[in-house]
């Protein structure tokens, strides 16, 4: 097979290429054929607008606004909107690509998609934003669609525009269109059980990891670094099922206390407290916020930013398990290391893709008229994600390769063998 060889790693620590060096093993080691590897690289759909915006000030500002379809041979295009300074078309590309693989690792009906426009929504009003918002939505009219292209929220936005967003797309179709996007208000058709979706799924993968390491939950320790929705949830599900939470950590510093944090009476401090731990009296704070990823203990949870495992500090990692609830937190010259020492590493797009399943929960149930209890969401999610972990685990034992290439084998095998039986394009 004829591969374009990629470049050379330099000391690179860049998420999104990270992404596309474990694709190219995948390809490798499934042998796909040219045409299929050329087709799944490239996006299918690349969108970009200018949105003139009036200001509260008066004065019209353009954004640029971008949506990228990386792939929807599976269904409908799925993936956030983020409002960020530095959203970029190639950031952007990748991150569609990251959802494709997500929701193939879990066997969702859907490809992969990611919005974004870049603007500062921490120096906008309410207003700005919501004129941002229907302004994007209306440029993107013949893009989004319950069947073509489902959005969602991502950084810099939130439930309140995703209403505002099927708000406007249901004026233009002129009827109430509620499956056009998820991550709803729970009024306006969301589902129970997104909010902790993410966090409970890392917590799936984690147990179900250490099912097979063979590590007693009750008598495991874990260190999760990220105190927001994710690794809040994460640390409070982990905890509730047996797990010491000695560490966590947010913007304002790394918390340690060896005989366990009560992560309930930290999320109640944390939001009382402007959204930070800081002067928190349940752990002492560490020196370094970083330290908490070289603690002893058994289950390390990365559940903030991506890039924070790299090739310069990965050696003093101890944990015997990773389960990665942020998206990229383990850069590629890092994955050489971890397997080296014989860690096992829960990858982003299988550990963290419990959103994107309550969010197909959510389009369902939108699809269908009908609300699920919150008992049959978590159930219904639970199953699905411990599914997809014995899936990639079966891939890793059958190519001899770690979970993180073994879910991109799992996802790519299953685009592509859909690809071949649409029969191309």
């Amino acid at each position: 097979m004829a591969y374009i060889e990629p470049a050379p790693i330099k000391d690179k620590e860049n998420p999104l290429e990270s992404m596309m060096e474990r694709f190219n093993i995948a390809a490798e080691k499934l042998g796909l054929s040219n045409e299929v590897y050329n087709v799944l690289k490239n996006p299918a759909k690349q969108v970009i607008v200018s949105l003139p915006i009036t200001m509260d000030s008066g004065e019209i500002q353009v954004f640029e606004g971008i949506r990228v379809i990386h792939s929807n041979i599976l269904g409908p295009a799925k993936g956030g909107i983020r409002f960020a300074p530095d959203v970029n078309v190639d950031e952007v590309r990748a991150l569609a690509a990251w959802m494709t693989w997500k929701c193939a690792v879990v066997d969702i009906p859907y490809g992969g998609g990611k919005g974004g426009v870049r603007c500062n929504p921490r120096e906008m009003s309410r207003g700005e934003i919501e004129r941002l918002v229907r302004a994007y939505t209306i440029a993107m009219i013949d893009v989004f669609g319950p069947d073509k292209d489902i959005p969602a929220p991502d950084l810099g936005t939130g439930s309140r525009e995703m209403a505002w967003l099927m708000d406007e797309y249901s004026k233009a179709r002129g009827m109430t269109v509620n499956a056009v996007v998820t991550g709803k208000p729970l009024v306006l058709g969301g589902s129970l059980g997104r909010t902790e979706a993410t966090g409970r799924g890392v917590m799936v993968s984690a147990l179900t990891a250490m099912e097979k390491l063979k590590i007693n939950p009750f008598k495991a320790t874990c260190a999760v670094q990220g105190f927001g929705n994710v690794g809040a949830w994460a640390a409070f599900l982990l905890e509730e099922r047996g797990l010491k939470i000695v560490a966590v950590s947010d913007i304002s510093g790394a918390y340690f206390n060896e005989n366990g944090i009560n992560i309930q009476e930290a999320i109640n401090y944390r939001d009382g407290n402007q959204g930070t731990l800081e002067g928190f009296k349940g752990a002492e704070k560490l020196s370094d916020p970083m330290e908490i990823l070289a603690l002893e203990v058994d289950v390390l949870v990365p559940a903030a930013v991506e890039d924070v495992i790299t090739g310069k500090n990965v050696n003093n990692i101890k944990a015997k398990l990773i389960v990665e609830g942020a998206n990229g937190p383990t850069s590629f010259n890092a994955d050489k290391v971890i397997n080296e020492k014989g860690i096992m590493a829960v990858p982003d797009i299988l550990a963290n893709a419990g959103g994107v399943t309550v969010s197909y929960f959510e389009w369902v149930q939108n699809r269908l008229g009908y609300k699920w209890t919150a008992e049959r969401v978590n159930r219904r999610s639970d199953r699905i994600m411990k599914e997809a972990f014995d899936h990639v685990y079966q891939a890793s034992q059958k190519y001899n390769v770690p979970m993180r290439i073994a879910a991109y084998i799992v996802a790519i095998d299953k685009v592509a063998q859909t690809y071949n039986y649409r029969g191309g394009f």
